[in-house]
This record gives structure tokens, sequence and C-alpha cells, in this order.
């Protein structure tokens, strides 16, 4: 999948394209199935040129899982036939090239460890850089997607206490995380206050929420957004840099195979239809991930 320039979905298009291979600490995999993320449209629509500049045209997709069929120099630990999941480039392919990447644990399909990389990822990062300890109060706002999904689990398993904001139909899928859950929507902060103190804030969904978000921490320095660029202005972070790869796909395959965490797949798709993925997903009211099926 590629797209020759900037736009909506529209643009994406299935091409023949030349096999990739694997350079110096990389791992190239036969795909089996692609992550989608929020950042995969963001980088087809341009809005990422400032952060992550790329060249047209482009493949589309950061996370996969496969079997490795090509290992690169200086590489150890991975052999071809290992089943893996992981993060690179231009995922969206019968064949990717890994730049980091884990054996995928016992019992995951491919199709559930796809989704895995990104979002765990950028799940420790928030938790990390929003300063929540255990003992305190993590309000996410947008939690049911992927992000809010890892984010949920992960801070229960820390001894964090999390509110969680998702739709109404969401409402038990939040619960069965371990987060105390509350709906959107005219009089959401209130809901929140009635629901007790809140030590840090998390913003997934980019809905406009920052200002409430500062207002009931109380510190603009505890809100942390990974999808409204603007929260800066109010005196909120916006967190966009990756943090270690290789260190988040080990935590998710220690949480993973310990029955801590659980991504659920909502929907799958054909490469033919990523363009419908990213539809839906720019659509938001995920409750888990979407994945390519190659």
């Amino acid at each position: 999948m590629s797209f020759a320039e900037f736009g909506g979905p529209e643009v994406l298009r299935l091409v023949d394209a030349e096999e990739p291979h694997a350079g110096p600490g990389q791992v190239r995999v036969a795909v089996r199935a692609a992550g989608v993320n929020p950042v995969d449209w963001r980088i087809r629509e341009g809005q990422m040129q400032k952060v992550r500049p790329i060249e047209l045209p482009a493949g589309v997709g950061l996370d996969a899982a496969g079997v490795v069929d090509e290992v690169g120099a200086d590489v150890e630990g991975v052999a071809v036939g290992d089943r893996v999941f992981g993060e690179g480039s231009s995922t969206y392919a019968e064949f990717a090239v890994l730049s980091a990447w884990a054996e995928m644990p016992e019992g995951l399909t491919f199709e559930e460890a796809a989704g895995y990389p990104s979002v765990v990822e950028t799940a420790l990062r928030v938790i990390r850089e929003v300063g929540v300890r255990p003992g305190q109060t993590l309000l996410v706002s947008g939690a049911s997607g992927g992000v809010g999904s890892a984010v949920l689990q992960i801070a229960r398993d820390r001894g964090i206490t999390v509110i969680g904001t998702a739709g109404a139909a969401n409402q038990d899928y939040l619960r069965s995380l371990g987060a105390v859950a509350t709906t959107y929507g005219e009089g959401w902060v209130e809901r929140v206050r009635r629901l007790g103190r809140v030590d840090a804030a998390l913003d997934l969904a980019g809905s406009g929420v920052i200002r409430e978000l500062v207002e009931l921490t109380g510190d603009p320095r505890k809100v942390v957004s990974i999808a409204d660029l603007r929260a800066p202005e109010l005196g909120a972070r916006f967190s966009g840099v990756a943090g270690s790869m290789p260190e988040a796909l080990a935590e998710a395959a220690r949480l993973i195979a310990r029955g801590r965490l659980h991504i659920p797949v909502e929907r799958s798709y054909p490469l033919a239809d990523a363009a419908a993925a990213h539809i839906d997903s720019q659509a938001g009211h995920t409750r888990g991930r979407r994945v390519i099926i190659i």
C-alpha cells in the first residue's frame, strides 16, 4: 500500500513494489498482519511532516507481526522462521523490514500481535511522562481505543487508579479493564469530580478537552496529550517522540505472558481495504485495535 500525495484515504493505492531487504540491525518479515494506528493516517494527511518528515511516494504502516525470512548483519537472537511482532516501515505489505521486534508471546495470533507495538510503547511513555505514581488517580480521556486499553491495564498492574471516559457503549468495556468508567459529553467534568481527586490526566482522543483536564488536575504539567497539537498553548504537553521500542516490546511480552495485558482486535481488514481501515480509525469510537490482514 502506497500514496504519492498527501490527502484523504482516497490517495492510498495498492501497488506492486520492489521487495525490501534487511539492512544491518534489521530483520525482514513475511507480514501476516499490520496494526492500524492514528499516526498512519496523520502521516498520510501530511500532519506529521514537521515531526516525522517523509518523501513521496511512501508506504504505509509502522507495526506488524509475521515470520522472519531475512536477517540483517549484526543481528543476534533471531532466526529465519521465527514468529515476531514489532515496528518498522511500510508494513501494509507482503514483506516489511523491522527495526525493533520481539518473539510473539505463546498463544497470541498474528492478528492480535500486530496490534500491540505502537500502542504499548505510547502507553508506557505517556504514563512515564505524566508522572503518575502508585496510589494516585489517573484520568484518561478517550480510554477505549488501543492506547487507552493499554494504559488502563498497565496502570492497574502498577497500582494506579484510573478514571476513564468513553461513549456509553464502552462503559462495561472500561470496567472490564479495571477502570472507573464515565461518559464524555455534557456534564462530564462534574461526573469526574464526583468520582474523586484527579492527580494526572491523559488526552488520547484530541477532542478539545485540554482546558478541562488542566482544571481537573490543577496543574498543566500533569496533563499529557497524544492527539492535540495545541496542548502546549495551555501549558500541557504533547507527546510525539517515541521512546525505546525494544523495551516496550519486552514489557508487552512480559505483561501478556502474565495475563495482565490483552488488547482485543475490534476489526480486521484485507490489504485492499486499507482506506476503509483509515476512515474507521479517524472516526474514533474504537474498542481495542484495528488491523490489516495480509
